[in-house]
């Protein structure tokens, strides 16, 4: 996601650019059951990830939602 951020035409802001690299450091993990050397995705994440990975992806969405709705884009 960091790397769609900083391909965008348009300036992203730092802190938005680390929200996203804290997001893709959980593609992988999450999902495969065999991605750490003992124990499942659940055993290792729980609410305060998930709330932390909630809130990230909310800033990003909505930095997106606000360049959409200037004028000239989307």
């Amino acid at each position: 996601m960091a790397k769609l951020l900083k391909e965008l035409p348009t300036e992203v802001p730092g802190q938005l650019i680390e929200e996203a690299k804290f997001l893709d450091a959980y593609y992988v993990p999450t999902r495969y059951p065999d991605a750490f050397a003992e124990g499942t995705p659940a055993e290792h994440y729980g609410p305060l990830q998930s709330e932390e990975a909630i809130r990230h992806a909310g800033a990003i969405l909505d930095f997106v939602r606000t360049q959409m709705a200037e004028p000239g884009r989307g």
